[in-house]
C-alpha cells in the first residue's frame, strides 16, 4: 500500500512537472502598453510565429477597456535568397484597438488559438489606466514607447525617411582573401508586415550568409530626432577573390505596408472582419557599395592561401608499429580567417610509407567576426619497412591580417620505430627486381624450311594441339575448383566476421575501465575493419570510407545504417583525440561500433 501511494505521488508529480513545460512553452507573443492615461485608444496584437492558425480567441477583455476595432489579422513574410540558398520565415498578428474608459489595472486574460493542430496560449496582461480624460478632447492613440509599428491614415505617402534600409560593411580597404562583413538593416517608422529580398550573385567574392533567426525581432533606434523601429536583416561574410574597386550592386527589396482608412466606422470594421485597412505596396531601394580590395605583398613559397589569425598543432596515434600497420597523423589548423579556401598542409612522409588521401574534417563556424574554428586533416600511411623514421614538421605559411605580413608556423617532429611485420613485404622484392628491358638474344646459325616442313597438318601439330587440349580441360578443373572453395572461404569468413567483432569489442570493453586508452581504441577500431573486411571480402588495401560505404550499399544496406557505420568509424578516430572525461567518452565510442554492427548485420541477415 505504501509502495502504491509512493508511486501514485511520484507520477502527480511528474506530471505536475510536465504541466508546467507546456503551459510554459506558450507560443503566442503579446504585445501592450503597461501604462495608458485614461481617455486615450490603444493597441493590443498577438503574434504568432506561423500562418498554420485557427480557431483564436482572446481572452474577455475587461468592459473598462473598450474594443473600438480588431481583430485585424496581418500576416508578415520574409524571403532571403544567397547562392541559391532560401530561407523564410511568417506569422501572423492579430491587433485590437482599445479605448481606455476609466482608470485602473486591468487583467486582459490569455489569448488561445489552434497552432498546428495543437492548443497553445499566450500569458495574461496587466495595463493600468491612470489620469482623467480631457473634457471635449477626441480620443489620442497612445504613444507607444514599445516596439510596436505606428499606422498610417490610408492614402499617406512613403518617404524615403519613413522605410529605408542602411548597407554597412566593416571595412572599406581590404586585402585580397581578407574577410569583410556586409550589413543589411531595415529602418521603419510604418506598420511593415512583409519584406521580400534576394541578394545577387557577387562578381569577385566568396560569399557566405551568417544565419540569423527567421523570425525577426525589432528594436528601437533614434535617428535625427525620431524613433525608428530596427532590425537586421541579413549580413554576409565575403571573401573577395580579386583585386581593385569591387561593386556590390544596389537590391531592390519588396515591401507591403499596412495603413488604416479611418473613413470607415471603426465598429463597421469590427463586424466586417477588419475592412479598415488597405495594403500598400512599397519598393525599397538598399544603395551600393564599393569594396577596394589590394594584392596580397609578394608571396613566399608555400604559402597556403590562408589569411588572417592561424594556428597549427599535430598528433600522432602510435609512434611504434610494425610494418604494414597503419598509422593516423592529425594535424589541425584552427583560428579565423578563411579556413575553408586554405591550402591542405603538405606532410613530407618517409619514402617507405605509403600515403593515402587524407580525410578532412570541417570544424569551422560563421559568424559576425568572421569564420572560425578548425579544419581538421588525418592523414593515414602505412610503414613497408622496420626501422627508424622522422615525420618532419609541418609547416603552415598565412598572411597575418592584424600584422600586415607573412608569418610561418609549424608543428612539432614525430619520430616512429617500425618493427617488423609478420608477413612477407613485397615491397621487397619489389626492390630487388632489375630493370632489364633486353634479354638475352640466342646465338647460332639459323635453319631454314622449306614448303614441305611446314608443322600445319604434321603429325607434330596433332599431337601439340592434344596436348594443349588436355591441359585446358585440366585447368579448367582446377580453377572451378579453387573457385567453389574460394567462394566456401568467403562465406565461412563472413559467417564468422559478426563474432570475431564481438569478441575484440568484448576485449575493448573490458579495456574500457584501465587506463590504456590507445589499446582500447586499436581494439576498437580492429573491430570495425576487420568486421567489414571479412564481411565485404574486402583486402586490407581496399579499406576505404567510399569503398565500404558502396559495398555496403550493393549489399542492400539502407543509408542510414550506412552513414551509422563510418560515423562509428569516425567517431573511433576522433576520440583518440578527445579532450574532456576519458571513461564518458570511451563508453560513447564503444555504443557507436556496437550499434553500427548490429545494424549491419540485421539487415544483411533479413536477405538471405
Amino acid at each position: 500500500m505504501k509502495m502504491m501511494t509512493r508511486r501514485l505521488k511520484y507520477i502527480l508529480l511528474v506530471a505536475c512537472l510536465l504541466w508546467g513545460v507546456v503551459v510554459g512553452r506558450a507560443q503566442i507573443s503579446v504585445s501592450v502598453p503597461t501604462h495608458v492615461a485614461t481617455g486615450e485608444n490603444f493597441r493590443l496584437a498577438y503574434t504568432i510565429k506561423t500562418q498554420d492558425v485557427s480557431d483564436f480567441r482572446a481572452g474577455n477583455i475587461p468592459d473598462e477597456l473598450e474594443v473600438l476595432a480588431g481583430p485585424y489579422t496581418s500576416r508578415q513574410s520574409s524571403y532571403q535568397m544567397v547562392n541559391g540558398h532560401t530561407s523564410s520565415s511568417s506569422s501572423i498578428t492579430f491587433t485590437y484597438t482599445l479605448y481606455a474608459a476609466k482608470p485602473g489595472s486591468y487583467v486582459i486574460p490569455a489569448a488561445h488559438a489552434r497552432v498546428n493542430g495543437k492548443m497553445v496560449s499566450s500569458r495574461a496582461v496587466k495595463v493600468t489606466v491612470t489620469g482623467s480624460a480631457s473634457r471635449g478632447s477626441s480620443p489620442k492613440m497612445h504613444e507607444d514607447r514599445s516596439n510596436a509599428p505606428s499606422m498610417q491614415t490610408a492614402g499617406t505617402h512613403i518617404s524615403a525617411n519613413d522605410l529605408f534600409i542602411k548597407v554597412t560593411a566593416n571595412k572599406h580597404r581590404v586585402h585580397e582573401q581578407e574577410p569583410v562583413l556586409l550589413t543589411y538593416k531595415v529602418y521603419t517608422l510604418v506598420d511593415l508586415t512583409q519584406l521580400e529580398g534576394k541578394m545577387p550573385d557577387l562578381t569577385g567574392f566568396h560569399t557566405q550568409e551568417i544565419p540569423l533567426p527567421q523570425q525577426k525581432s525589432f528594436h528601437v533606434e533614434r535617428i535625427n530626432g525620431k524613433s525608428y523601429r530596427a532590425v537586421t536583416w541579413s549580413q554576409y561574410v565575403m571573401y573577395p577573390q580579386m583585386t581593385g574597386k569591387l561593386k556590390i550592386p544596389s537590391i531592390t527589396f519588396k515591401g507591403i505596408v499596412v495603413q488604416q482608412n479611418r473613413a470607415v466606422d471603426p465598429f463597421e470594421a469590427f463586424f466586417n472582419g477588419g475592412s479598415g485597412y488597405v495594403e500598400v505596396k512599397r519598393n525599397i531601394v538598399a544603395p551600393a557599395l564599393s569594396i577596394q580590395v589590394d594584392p596580397l605583398p609578394k608571396k613566399p613559397a608555400g604559402f597556403s592561401g590562408g589569411v588572417g589569425r592561424f594556428n597549427i598543432s599535430a598528433q600522432i596515434n602510435q609512434a611504434e608499429v610494425k610494418a604494414g600497420s597503419p598509422i593516423t597523423l592529425r594535424v589541425v589548423v584552427g583560428g579565423t580567417g578563411n579556413l575553408k579556401l586554405i591550402k591542405q598542409p603538405v606532410v613530407n612522409f618517409p619514402k617507405d610509407f605509403d600515403k593515402y588521401d587524407p580525410k578532412i574534417t570541417d570544424k569551422t563556424k560563421l559568424t559576425s567576426t568572421g569564420l572560425g574554428g578548425n579544419m581538421i586533416y588525418d592523414f593515414l600511411v602505412v610503414p613497408r619497412n622496420q626501422g627508424q623514421y622522422t615525420i618532419p614538421a609541418v609547416e603552415f605559411t598565412y598572411y597575418d591580417t592584424d600584422a600586415n605580413a607573412y608569418k610561418t608556423i609549424k608543428t612539432q617532429a614525430f619520430n616512429v620505430t617500425v618493427a617488423k611485420g609478420d608477413g612477407k613485404n613485397s615491397a621487397e622484392s619489389f626492390d630487388n627486381m632489375k630493370d632489364n628491358d633486353i634479354h638475352n638474344i640466342m646465338k647460332g646459325d639459323s635453319t631454314q624450311y622449306g614448303t614441305r616442313d611446314f608443322f600445319y597438318g604434321s603429325v607434330r601439330y596433332w599431337l601439340t594441339l592434344s596436348g594443349l587440349l588436355l591441359m585446358f580441360f585440366v585447368l579448367l578443373f582446377v580453377f572451378r575448383k579453387r573457385a567453389i572453395d574460394n567462394a566456401n572461404v568467403v562465406k565461412m569468413r563472413g559467417k564468422k566476421a559478426n563474432s570475431i567483432a564481438r569478441k575484440r569489442l568484448k576485449k575493448a570493453s573490458r579495456l574500457m575501465f584501465t587506463n590504456d586508452s590507445a589499446a582500447f581504441y586499436d581494439e576498437v577500431l580492429r573491430a570495425l575493419w576487420g568486421y567489414v573486411s571479412y564481411k565485404l571480402n574486402m583486402p586490407v588495401e581496399q579499406l576505404t570510407r567510399e569503398n565500404i560505404a558502396s559495398k555496403l550499399e550493393q549489399h542492400g544496406v539502407d543509408d542510414l545504417t550506412v552513414t551509422r557505420f563510418i560515423s562509428a568509424l569516425d567517431e573511433c578516430e576522433f576520440e583518440r583525440y578527445a579532450p574532456g572525461d576519458p571513461k564518458g567518452n570511451k563508453e560513447k565510442t564503444f555504443n557507436y561500433a556496437m550499434t553500427a554492427i548490429t545494424e549491419i548485420e540485421n539487415v544483411m541477415k533479413k536477405r538471405k
